[in-house]
């Protein structure tokens, strides 16, 4: 296929203003390439769920120029526990374990839209991007004269041409809609809610960390901190109403179960939200890629959903350099991201946070008790806590199969982990 080298007088078209859109956008754009970003909202998102960086994640945005200034608003967080809400800390891991391996042995907690708002900034002023918001949209078609992409905006009906589209619109994404990819999965039962709040949990909860994640059999919780405040992550039965979940006082009753304030809890943000376990069957349909959400969704235990999806774009982004400035393989390039992308999607992303979510909420006592030896055995093992934390922070992904690597050498190490085991 030569589709991109055919078109490439024409920018690429990259659709959602997300962090993963933003960030394929800005490698492009500060590599050479221009790019057209197409956002249905009328102004750059605010949404806050995701608020986890992981090393690997934070190498590849110092490389773009964001990392120091990510640092100075956020919070570097080395170590994390797994607890459990009866008998307490059950074991903690410490990224500083891979200070040999990586620039940035930590996470660093920083709400999204602040990854947004600084990759817009740059791109405002960037020549080789043009920023469309407002426009929804309603078809993508493919021809003689390029991929285009119909919308609709305040002026009406709009149409944007490119040599190639970048999907990056979420989990509901509707360019995966309309290129007609399944998106094979499941939803879990339980939906979850997300709520901030002033209080501070280490003053209510002896020796917690920064980021916990909380086994229960009937109530397992996630509590993180940020710059700004802590949230509590937990789960909201099938059959309760947002309205019932939401209740001032139902939130109260479930903070004070955490631990216990006397005044109560100023809560901030909520927002309760499905979450699925779903991967797109490929991650390429024609000159249109799928990246970050709207190519692969999954539980927010293990704070790696954002982080895949940025390597999803810089991954592509390097590619798509090498094509259309450099006239490399297009078929070569574009099946390495797809094969690459989507294997560490099920491999890790998936694997990981599926049991992740399975190991917090498991009911079965005999199989809690034997969950916790097993993080206390690793925990007390350097060298098993040293590749859970490889494993966790997704060096292990990125040192096997890299990040936009040239074809040949993805290759070499497709054939190499066929030989393997992740």
């Amino acid at each position: 296929m030569t589709f991109v080298s055919n078109h490439r007088g024409l920018p690429v078209l990259i659709l959602g203003g997300g962090p993963v859109g933003v960030t394929a956008a800005w490698a492009l754009a500060r590599a050479g390439v221009r790019v057209h970003l197409i956002e249905r909202e009328p102004e750059p998102r605010t949404d806050w769920r995701a608020s986890t960086f992981h090393p690997p994640t934070l190498e590849l945005l110092d490389e773009l120029g964001l990392a120091a200034q990510m640092h100075t608003e956020g919070l570097a967080v080395p170590r994390y526990q797994y607890r459990d809400r009866r008998a307490g800390l059950v074991a903690e891991f410490d990224f500083t374990l891979l200070k040999e391996e990586t620039k940035y042995p930590h996470r660093l907690q920083l709400n999204q839209q602040h990854l947004v708002r600084m990759l817009v900034e740059r791109l405002a002023d960037e020549p080789n991007a043009t920023l469309h918001y407002g426009i929804e949209a309603t078809a993508i078609r493919t021809g003689d004269d390029g991929v285009v992409v119909d919308g609709r905006g305040p002026s009406g009906e709009t149409s944007l041409r490119g040599c190639f589209l970048v999907a990056a619109d979420g989990a509901s994404s509707t360019a995966r809609g309309l290129l007609g990819v399944e998106f094979k999965g499941f939803t879990y039962p339980e939906r979850f809610l997300i709520a901030s709040t002033s209080a501070d949990f280490r003053a209510l909860i002896p020796d917690i960390a920064d980021v916990n994640y909380v086994a229960d059999p009937d109530e397992w919780l996630f509590l993180l901190r940020t710059p700004e405040s802590w949230r509590a992550v937990y789960p909201v039965p099938p059959g309760q109403t947002y309205e019932s979940a939401t209740d001032p006082a139902e939130m109260q009753s479930r903070l004070q179960g955490i631990a216990a304030l006397p005044g109560g809890y100023e809560i901030g943000d909520r927002q309760i939200y499905h979450v699925h376990q779903r991967v797109a069957d490929s991650f390429i349909s024609g000159p249109c890629a799928l990246i970050g959400d709207a190519a692969h969704i999954n539980s927010p235990l293990g704070g790696v959903g954002l982080n895949s999806g940025i390597h999803d774009a810089v991954d592509l982004a390097r590619r798509l350099v090498r094509i259309v400035l450099d006239g490399a393989d297009e078929d070569a390039e574009l099946a390495a991201f797809a094969e690459v992308r989507r294997r560490v999607a099920v491999e890790y992303v998936q694997a990981d946070t599926k049991r992740n979510t399975e190991r917090i909420s498991e009911r079965d006592e005999t199989k809690r008790q034997a969950n916790h030896q097993e993080l206390r055995a690793v925990a007390a093992d350097p060298e098993r806590a040293r590749a859970w934390c490889r494993r966790a922070s997704l060096l292990e992904s990125v040192a096997r199969f890299g990040i936009g690597l040239p074809p040949q050498e993805v290759r070499r190490r497709m054939d190499a982990a066929a030989h393997s085991t992740p």
